[in-house]
């Protein structure tokens, strides 16, 4: 059963340039400014992958000009906004790091296992069927998760 959003999430996976945005802003494009949002990766690529940009643009979000942030990023000075509520994690090496940072960077830690769609193959078509699976079942994950706070 769906419980009430954390006020704070961070999405880990292993690079942070497709599946962590993705679930990122999928988070804020259904709970907006009421929960804190980031997204992470342990070996972050240079630039969010344009497919995963792409699909979530037909979802009425943008990650095309996210920048890939590593876990050291959330460990510095630097970053002032303190430890999130919950991790969750999408990759298996992602969950390894993230449960080792839990209490630190975060109160609890989740895994979601996640399909990685780079690993798809076939013709530009059947590669974006991959993708959008991966941001539809992220999609429901999070509805399924996070209730949304009651406008009554």
């Amino acid at each position: 059963m769906a419980e009430g959003p954390p006020a704070s999430v961070l999405f880990a996976c292993t690079h942070n340039v497709i599946r962590s945005p993705m679930a990122a802003e999928l988070m804020r494009m259904q709970f907006g400014p009421l929960v804190r949002v980031e997204s992470v990766g342990l070996r972050p690529g240079e630039a969010v992958s344009a497919m995963a940009a792409f699909v979530i643009d037909e979802a009425g979000g943008d990650i095309a000009k996210y920048r890939p942030k590593g876990f050291d990023y959330f460990e510095s000075d630097y970053y002032e906004a303190g430890p999130f509520d919950l991790i969750v994690s999408l990759s298996p090496e992602a969950h390894h790091t993230a449960l080792g940072l839990v209490p630190v960077l975060g109160a609890a830690a989740e895994y979601w296992p996640t399909f990685d769609p780079s690993l798809a193959e076939g013709s530009r078509d059947q590669v974006l069927m991959e993708y959008r699976a991966v941001r539809d079942g992220l999609t429901k994950r999070i509805a399924a998760r996070f209730a949304r706070p009651s406008t009554g």
